[in-house]
């Protein structure tokens, strides 16, 4: 979803024009920007909190040379979903998302890589009896 579809999807509920209503959520995320950049942290409660934290400097490679390259610290912004949000996003059908890494050799089950096996393993006795 876009920030265009979430306008359009408020207006329509509140019955405020699209241009008003673009500009209470472009003030809402200004708002949220502003307070990170001065204060670190936002809590937005029944949403979650936003929080500026430092990322440590580490020795890193560069996959194309192979050489070793230093990464100087950084600031990041990280999300935590509240309770309600963590509930909800947890109860939804994950066969509506898409896999974070789409590798056509993962396992379904243990989402790794197949791993051809030496041999055919032979089913327990506990196990057959589970299947029945």
């Amino acid at each position: 979803m876009t920030k265009k579809e979430i306008v359009k999807k408020i207006s329509e509920d509140i019955g405020l024009t699209q241009l008003k209503t673009k500009d209470i959520v472009q003030r809402t995320l200004d708002a949220i920007i502003h307070t990170l950049v001065s204060e670190g942290r936002i809590e937005l409660r029944n949403f979650g909190v936003f929080e500026v934290k430092r990322r440590a400097p580490r020795k890193a490679r560069n996959p194309r040379t192979g050489d070793k390259v230093y990464v100087p610290s950084k600031n990041v912004v990280t999300f935590k979903p509240g309770k309600e949000m963590e509930e909800l996003v947890r109860k939804m059908n994950p066969e509506k998302l898409p896999l974070l890494e789409d590798d056509p050799e993962a396992d379904v089950e243990s989402n790794g890589p197949i791993e051809p096996a030496a041999e055919p393993r032979a089913e327990s006795p506990a196990a057959a009896d589970a299947s029945d």
